[in-house]
């Protein structure tokens, strides 16, 4: 007796796939704390750039080159270059700066709460899709939250602090973008991590070997490994794995009630690392970008 594909397929394995989203989320978290420590501690925002680029690029190029080099990976080297600049060595040289400057609890906070934001806008934007009310509440809450951290930072008179936000700003303001590009060209998760990792490498390893930006021949081999691994292949390659994998086992509306938990995890993880602890105001920003994403995230 024959049955259909829908009776023969396999559950999803919902444990395995929750298991790996919380250790994509452990990852994007606690970087914005591991980055911060390294900086403070003798590298430099060029370092770490580089590191991520090294590690993510040099796996990845062989991808990069299956998938063909004239054609940009099959995407388009227009579309490729706009990619590379969303998540790549752009975004990623404000994240650096910004955590140089400013507490990992803001980075932590203001990245992922102004991706929701241009998420929303964008999607009504590119797709017709118009938010229900809780999505426009909780962008609400996320928006009232970034001010509350903007005023902390400008109460404190630390002029870092406020330019370290600022890049953040910067961070979400492009980040966010990213996925709808995605989704809007239909391009492969995995192949624009090779395409923005390799072009990334390729523009910024001349010009970081040039100059006069590197601390690293001053630092132990074995923390430069750590880093190299931790930015190139753990926040690049294993986490957007893990999140893609879980995603399609328990689908895309359940895989969004996690980015939420990325702000507390990067403030808890800046406390023993950091010994940062966020004054009020920012507890309270934190707590309101946290419930707006919340808000954001339901069903």
């Amino acid at each position: 007796m024959t049955t259909s594909p829908a009776a023969a397929a396999p559950p999803p394995r919902r444990g395995l796939a929750i298991l790996a989203m919380l250790g994509a989320v452990l990852i994007y978290g606690t970087n914005f704390a591991i980055s911060r420590h390294a900086l403070l501690n003798g590298m430099t925002p060029h370092d770490l750039t580089a590191l991520r680029f090294l590690f993510s690029g040099m796996v990845l190029l062989p991808l990069f080159l299956k998938a063909g080099v004239t054609t940009c990976a099959g995407v388009g080297w227009g579309r490729g270059l706009v990619l590379t600049i969303m998540s790549g060595l752009p975004m990623t040289m404000l994240m650096m700066q910004g955590l140089a400057w400013s507490p990992a609890a803001h980075g932590a906070a203001i990245g992922p709460g102004t991706v929701t934001v241009i998420g929303a806008l964008g999607g009504a934007f590119l797709f017709g899709v118009k938010p229900p009310r809780n999505v426009v509440i909780g962008i609400l809450v996320v928006l009232t939250g970034l001010s509350l951290i903007g005023f902390a930072a400008s109460a404190s008179g630390a002029r870092n602090i406020i330019l370290g936000d600022l890049c953040f700003l910067g961070v979400g303001l492009i980040w966010g973008g990213y996925p709808l590009m995605l989704q809007l060209w239909r391009v492969d998760p995995l192949r624009a991590t090779a395409i923005l990792s390799v072009l990334s490498l390729a523009v910024f390893l001349p010009y970081y070997l040039l100059t006069q930006h590197s601390n690293l021949p001053s630092i132990p081999l074995w923390i430069v490994l750590f880093h190299g691994i931790n930015q190139g292949i753990l926040n690049v390659v294993v986490g957007l794995w893990l999140w893609g994998w879980a995603a399609r086992e328990i689908g895309a509306a359940e895989s969004g009630r996690y980015p939420p938990l990325i702000p507390v995890i990067g403030a808890l993880s800046a406390i023993p690392l950091l010994g940062e602890w966020p004054g009020p105001y920012q507890w309270g920003g934190i707590a309101l970008i946290v419930g707006g994403l919340l808000l954001t995230t339901r069903r």
